[in-house]
Parts: C-alpha cells; structure tokens; sequence
C-alpha cells in the first residue's frame, strides 16, 4: 500500500523526488505518512479535499484484502 500512495503522489506534485511515504505498523492498523514539498501540498489535498479523499480511497480498497485499517496522513 506504501508503493500505491507514492506512486499517486509522484504522478501528480511537481517535484517527485521529494515525495516521502513512511508506513507506520500496528496491531490491525497501518498508517501510511506522505510528505510532500511545500509547494506540492495543494496539488496532493486538493480543491475541497477531493485529491486526498481520493487516495485514501484506493488505500482502503487495497487494505480489504488484508484484513487492515489504513490511515493516510498528508505532512509537509
């Protein structure tokens, strides 16, 4: 799920060298961290939260086969 969020991010900030993804592990959570530049935080949240929302979306979907509760956090 990592993979999943960076990939997303890469393909939509406008410096994908600085995209960061720390996955955090707990007993039946996972919290994946997404750091982005500064300048890219507006492309990845988005108008209204749509973008994130987005994401965190496509993560849950990947986390049902798993059996996991997945929390993604946007950190600048």
């Amino acid at each position: 799920m990592k993979e999943i969020v960076e990939y997303i991010a890469k393909a939509i900030v406008e410096f994908p060298e600085q995209v960061n993804v720390q996955q955090v592990d707990g007993e039946r959570s996972i919290i994946l961290e997404l750091r982005v530049a500064p300048e890219d935080m507006g492309k990845v949240i988005g108008k209204q939260g749509r973008i994130a929302k987005a994401i965190r979306t496509v993560v849950n979907a990947a986390a049902i086969k798993e059996d996991k509760r997945v929390m993604v956090e946007i950190i600048e």
